[in-house]
C-alpha cells in the first residue's frame, strides 16, 4: 500500500520521482548511513547525559537508552533530557549586576525600614543565613497570612483584591482555561484594566496549550498585557526544551497583597470535575513585605518572556496587621544550584516536633526518603497525605513503592478519600508552614519553575494544623500489606513505575 502511494506520487511529480528513484537505489547505503548517524548522535549524547543529568539514575537510563535504542532516545532527550535552563539564569545575573537592580534596590529599603528579621538565638542565625541563600532574598518580618481552603474562598478572595486594584496586577496561572471560572476572572480582569489599571497576564504555554485564542484577544484589546512562557520561542538552544514549565501561580495586587497557591484557573478548582469533584487545595493571601519577593519573582519572569522591565510599586511596607516571619522561594532549573530539593530537604531536617507533608504527586526520591525515615528515627512525627483519586495513574502506582520503606521506620502514609487532595503543604513543629506550588517530585524540585511560602508564625500554624487534622479525617491509613500482600504482576508494575520517577 505504502509503496503503490510512493509509486503514485513519483508519476504525478517528476521531481518527487527522481529523489524516490535515486533513494531506492541507494537505499543499503541510506539505511547504514542512518543507522551510523543515530548511534554517533547517541553516543554523543550520552555523554552530555552523563556530565549533566542531576541524578545518578537518570544519567545511568540515558546513558543506556542513547547507546542501545538512539532511534527513539536521541529525539527523546533533546526534547526531554536537558535539566538546566541556562538562558533565564543568565538574564538574572545580568539584572542582578546592573547598577538598578530591582531585588537589591529592594533588600536596601527593606533593610531601611527595619523590616528584615533579626534571629533571636544562633540556631535561628545558621537557619535564616541558609534560607536567605537559597531564597536570594532576606527573611521578612511583619507580615499578615490568610489561609484560603478550596476554590470558591481562594477566588472569591482573588475577584475582591482584583476588584480594589488601583494602579496594576500581575496575574499568573500554569493553567488557564476559557471556561465559567476562567471568563469570571476575566471579566473582572477587563473591568479593572477599562478603569485604567495596568494588567499583565502570564501563563504557561504548555499548561494552558486549550485556551483559545477570541478568551486572549478580548483581554489584549481591552489593554491587557498577555504572554505565554515557552521556551520553545526563544531561540534555538530552547526550541525543543519542552520540559521546563513554569508551574507557578501568583496573583499581586498594586504590589500590597499577594495569592499564592495549589489552584489553578479552571472549573475543576471549584467542584465542577466529572469525577475528581470535591477538588481539595489550598492557598494564602499575603500582606505586607513578603508581596514585594513574591512580585520579584513574576518580574523575572515577565522580563524573560517579553524582554520588558516592569514599572511596579517597590515600596516595602508592614502589613496593618499581624507578625509574621515569611520568606518566598522561586525555584526552578535556572538556579545555580537545585534550591527546591535543598529547601525541602531542610523542611525536614530542621523538624524537631512533626512534619507532616501533603502532596498530590508524592515521588520523592532516595534521599528524601532516607531523610524523612531519619526524621521519623529522631522521634518527629513524620507523615504522608496523598490523593486516593489521583489524576495521574503512574504517579498513584508508584506511591504503593514507598509503603514498605517509610512504613519501616514507623511513617504513616494517609490516602485523602473525597475527590482530589492538589495542596501542596509542609506544616513543621509549632510555628512553620509552607504553601506553594512545588509537589515532592523530581519534576517540580528539578526542572519546573515553582514557588513556596514559608511562614513563621504560631497562629498561622495552627490553622493549618486544624485544616490537615479535618483532612487526615477524611483519609484512610494505608497497610504496607497493600503492597506486600499483592500478586507479583501488581509489585512488578509499581516497582516498574518508580524506575520512571525521575520523568513523572
Amino acid at each position: 500500500m505504502f509503496s503503490r502511494s510512493l509509486d503514485w506520487l513519483s508519476a504525478r511529480f517528476p521531481s518527487f520521482g527522481a529523489l524516490y528513484a535515486w533513494a531506492k537505489r541507494r537505499r543499503r547505503r541510506l539505511i547504514i548511513g542512518f543507522v551510523m548517524l543515530m548511534h554517533t548522535l547517541g553516543a554523543i549524547s550520552s555523554i552530555q547525559a552523563v556530565m549533566s543529568t542531576r541524578t545518578p539514575q537518570g544519567a545511568i537510563a540515558w546513558a543506556i537508552s542513547l547507546n542501545t535504542i538512539p532511534y527513539i532516545a536521541v529525539p527523546a532527550y533533546w526534547v526531554f533530557g536537558q535539566s538546566h535552563f541556562d538562558g533565564y539564569e543568565f538574564l538574572r545575573y545580568r539584572e542582578m549586576l546592573s547598577e538598578s537592580s530591582l531585588k537589591y534596590d529592594t533588600i536596601r529599603k527593606l533593610r531601611e525600614k527595619g523590616l528584615i528579621f533579626e534571629p533571636q538565638t544562633e540556631r535561628q542565625a545558621h537557619q535564616q543565613k541558609l534560607l536567605e541563600r537559597l531564597a536570594m532574598m532576606p527573611i521578612l518580618r511583619s507580615n499578615d497570612v490568610d489561609l484560603l481552603v478550596d476554590g470558591q474562598a481562594t477566588f472569591d478572595a482573588i475577584v475582591d483584591g482584583i476588584n480594589s486594584a488601583k494602579d496594576y496586577i500581575l496575574f499568573q496561572f500554569y493553567i488557564l482555561r476559557s471556561d465559567g471560572l476562567g471568563n469570571r476572572l476575566k471579566d473582572a480582569l477587563l473591568a479593572r484594566a477599562r478603569q485604567g489599571v495596568k494588567v499583565y497576564m502570564l501563563y504557561d504555554a504548555m499548561g494552558s496549550k486549550a485556551i483559545s485564542a477570541e478568551y486572549v484577544l478580548e483581554l489584549q484589546e481591552a489593554g491587557v498585557k498577555v504572554a505565554a512562557f515557552e521556551p520553545a520561542s526563544h531561540g534555538w538552544r530552547h526550541r525543543l526544551r519542552m520540559n521546563f514549565r513554569n508551574h507557578r501561580k501568583i496573583v499581586v495586587i498594586d504590589g500590597k497583597e499577594a495569592f499564592v497557591g495549589g489552584h489553578n484557573v479552571g472549573d475543576e478548582y471549584v467542584g465542577k470535575h466529572p469525577t475528581l469533584t470535591p477538588w481539595r487545595d489550598t492557598h494564602v493571601a499575603v500582606r505586607g513585605p513578603i508581596v514585594l519577593a513574591t512580585q520579584v519573582s513574576f518580574a523575572e519572569d515577565w522580563m524573560w518572556v517579553t524582554g520588558d522591565r516592569l514599572s511596579l510599586n517597590w515600596e516595602p511596607e508592614p502589613a496593618p496587621k499581624g507578625e509574621a516571619v515569611a520568606a518566598c522561594f522561586p525555584t526552578g532549573p535556572a538556579d545555580e544550584l537545585e534550591t527546591g530539593t535543598l529547601l525541602m530537604l531542610d523542611a525536614i531536617n530542621m523538624a524537631q516536633k512533626r512534619i507532616w507533608i501533603a502532596s498530590p504527586y508524592f515521588v520523592p526520591d532516595a534521599q528524601f526518603v532516607s531523610t524523612l525515615q531519619l526524621a521519623a528515627l529522631r522521634g518527629v512525627d513524620v507523615r504522608v497525605l496523598i490523593p486516593e483519586n489521583n489524576d495521574d495513574s503512574l504517579v498513584d502506582l508508584t506511591s504503593y513503592s514507598y509503603l514498605e520503606e517509610l512504613g519501616k521506620a514507623g511513617i504513616p502514609m494517609y490516602r485523602y478519600q473525597p475527590g482530589f487532595m492538589h495542596q501542596k503543604v509542609m506544616l513543621i513543629d509549632d510555628d512553620l508552614a509552607t504553601v506553594g506550588t512545588a509537589n515532592f517530585d523530581n519534576r517540580s524540585m528539578r526542572l519546573n519553575f515553582e514557588i513556596t511560602l514559608l511562614f513563621r508564625d504560631a497562629v498561622f500554624a495552627s490553622q493549618v494544623e486544624a485544616m490537615l487534622e479535618d483532612d487526615f479525617t477524611h483519609s484512610r491509613l494505608v497497610s504496607t500489606k497493600e503492597y506486600s500482600q499483592r500478586r507479583l504482576p501488581f509489585r512488578f508494575s509499581v516497582q516498574a513505575a518508580r524506575l520512571l520517577a525521575p520523568v513523572q
